[in-house]
């Protein structure tokens, strides 16, 4: 698997990153041996970049990872996780809560100074690693706060947990700082008032979208910051648009878009493509592309995901989609 580097940092990725949000009980519960099996399958498959977060099962994703990379040595992987949330005990409602993992702790958004770093020194307590090389400021977009709290966030986060993850990187402590978001608006916001590194995107470009296009992706090649794509299937739709209910980022897919992407599939069966594959590998043909990142909750998950990885799209196939108007001309 070929390494991408990060930015101007020394910093290099897999072009393919192993999500932690599956091993954190995403949606269901996920057995411990479940998500073993999931990062030896990736471990195996040549994966060496790996993200988590403290929400990812409220802790869980994070301690399942370092218990499988403690062993590996330091300087043969990398891994972020972020900041923005601290975890403090207490009950969740998992009927509604997306994560069903039996850690006894709730999150509750904090983007001080101080908190920014409570959560770093957490996080390496619950990964018991001795570094994280990554970190990010972790959601926040106008999406999860809404528009009228937004800005005091955002300001919050510049003012602290961005000067806290700075501090980090140079003390020596971080090799990289990014924000973790699926709000393109605010990523402009952090190349315009920050020195970030990387910005993990996630669902906005896609093969259903290509927002980014236009104006993040060249402010990020001026900048030399990376980006680093999640959510490419945009919720499972562009796995099986012809699944009973297709989810499209989070809620049921309108109508719309579920028709553009069985076109979009239709176009691949022509080719022999899975639809999933070419979720997988469009990103990649961006510069300024330099990881995407996906979830598994099992070996079995993670293998399908290999072989989607491993295919081989000709040429001819984003012609096709282009000429048919269902793939931005910039792409």
């Amino acid at each position: 698997m070929d390494k991408r580097r990060v930015g101007a940092t020394s910093v290099s990725v897999t072009s393919f990153g192993f999500g932690g949000t599956g091993i954190g009980s995403m949606y269901r519960p996920v057995a411990e041996v479940d998500a073993r099996e999931a990062l030896a399958s990736a471990w195996n498959h040549g994966v060496r970049y790996f993200d988590t977060a403290p929400m990812y099962g409220y802790g869980q994703s994070e301690r399942r990872l370092g218990d499988f990379l403690r062993d590996k040595p330091e300087d043969s992987y990398v891994i972020s996780s972020k900041v923005g949330r601290l975890l403090v005990p207490g009950s969740r409602d998992l009927d509604t809560d997306p994560f069903k993992s039996n850690m006894p702790f709730r999150a509750v958004f904090d983007y001080s100074y101080d908190a920014a770093m409570r959560s770093y020194e957490a996080s390496l307590h619950r990964l018991g690693l001795g570094s994280i090389d990554i970190m990010f400021i972790h959601d926040i977009g106008a999406d999860t706060h809404g528009s009228e709290r937004q800005p005091a966030v955002y300001r919050e986060a510049v003012e602290g947990a961005y000067r806290a993850l700075a501090s980090l990187k140079a003390d020596g402590q971080i090799k990289a700082i990014g924000i973790g978001v699926n709000d393109t608006r605010v990523c402009l916001d952090m190349l315009r008032d920050t020195d970030i590194d990387c910005i993990l995107l996630a669902g906005r470009y896609t093969l259903l979208e290509q927002g980014p296009l236009q104006s993040l992706f060249p402010a990020c090649e001026r900048k030399q910051v990376s980006i680093f794509l999640g959510g490419v299937f945009n919720s499972g739709i562009l796995i099986n648009p012809d699944a009973k209910r297709p989810t499209y980022n989070y809620l049921e897919a309108p109508s719309d878009i579920v028709d553009r992407a069985r076109a979009i599939d239709s176009v691949g069966r022509s080719h022999g493509i899975a639809l999933a594959a070419a979720a997988l590998a469009m990103p990649l043909r961006q510069s300024a592309v330099a990881c995407v990142l996906s979830g598994a909750s099992s070996a079995t998950e993670m293998e399908q995901i290999a072989q989607w990885t491993g295919s081989s799209i000709p040429a001819a196939y984003w012609r096709d989609l282009k000429s048919r108007d269902l793939l931005d001309q910039a792409a």
